[in-house]
């Protein structure tokens, strides 16, 4: 009995000591988020973007938690703060919401893992999502012919082949058409190197999220084409796709490109590069039976789970812009 009353007091004497611990240290929640950013680049090495991400996230969390509690510390943040915060965001999106939420909740996560003393308050709290199924937007085999005719066009009413004019719209046409035949993101085209496009075996080498490396077949004789055109009119030496000053193109560019292109072409809906890549996802998956696992592959998708979207395509006018996806659109 002896034996059993000291050891029971030893316990409540170290619980003692570790609330004693939790509430004398004062982390400021800018510290944390620091080390925290700090974990994720040079321990973690993640992602630029997803660095980014986590920086946006965790500064709006801060600037809101300090406005409403002044002097509050790290180790103070409560469950019912998080309520109120979520309560604070529920205005933005489901996704968007869930992901400034993933971004909170990794930052807690590392506290505690870092802390044993420390009491997460994510612990407490058990927060469901219903996001709204929404099915990806596509073009129509008509609509991706009316891009593709507006810049052929464009480039065939310049007469001058040596302007810079001239050049731009052909690196134009390679983007675009590099966009429909890859399903490539926008990011990656844009960080492509020379040394990751070989125009004579027909494939690029493409460094996704995550860092993850896949190797794309480009199967269009036409797209292979263009490609080699643009090549030898800007002569690039790092980055394969290059603006006027010899510099990366960037994804903003690309995106005001397209832009134009359904504003010049009259198409209603809204397009973007990564529209591009969901009609390549759904062509695939629809015109060849290809197996999911494999379109997650050339993708770059983490899982088949995103990919899934693109088998509950089955719009009509869809169907027969999927008779063969080797098959380079004709006008």
């Amino acid at each position: 009995m002896k034996c059993s009353f000291f050891a029971g007091k030893t316990i409540i004497h170290k619980i003692m000591m570790k609330s004693d611990m939790s509430y004398c240290r004062k982390t400021a929640v800018e510290q944390v988020i620091s080390d925290f950013l700090f974990h994720c680049q040079y321990e973690k090495n993640l992602n630029e973007k997803t660095i980014y991400a986590y920086r946006s996230d965790l500064y709006m969390f801060k600037r809101y938690i300090h406005e409403l509690y002044p002097s509050v510390v790290f180790e103070q943040v409560s469950k019912d703060m998080l309520k109120t915060y979520l309560q604070h965001i529920s205005t933005y999106k489901p996704k968007t919401v869930k992901r400034k939420l993933a971004s909170l909740k990794a930052l807690f996560n590392y506290y505690d893992f870092e802390h044993d003393d420390f009491l997460n308050p994510f612990r407490k709290l058990r927060i469901r999502f219903k996001e709204p199924y929404v099915l990806p937007t596509v073009m129509t085999c008509n609509e991706v012919k009316e891009i593709l005719k507006y810049l052929y066009k464009l480039r065939a009413d310049n007469p001058d082949t040596g302007d810079y004019a001239y050049k731009a719209q052909t690196r134009d046409i390679a983007v675009v058409e590099l966009l429909f035949a890859t399903g490539i993101r926008v990011s990656e085209l844009c960080e492509l190197s020379c040394d990751a496009v070989d125009l004579k075996q027909a494939t690029i080498k493409v460094f996704g999220k995550g860092s993850k490396e896949r190797v794309i077949q480009i199967c269009s004789v036409e797209v292979l084409k263009i490609l080699r055109q643009y090549q030898r009119l800007f002569a690039p030496s790092e980055c394969f796709f290059i603006n006027r000053l010899g510099n990366r193109l960037s994804s903003q560019s690309v995106r005001l490109l397209i832009k134009r292109c359904r504003e010049e072409t009259g198409i209603g809906k809204k397009i973007t590069p990564h529209v591009a890549r969901h009609t390549f996802g759904t062509t695939v998956t629809l015109a060849n039976n290809v197996p999911l696992q494999d379109v997650s592959v050339m993708l770059g998708h983490a899982s088949t789970r995103m990919t899934q979207h693109y088998a509950r395509v089955m719009n009509s006018s869809l169907k027969e812009a999927m008779n063969n996806v080797k098959e380079r659109l004709e006008w």
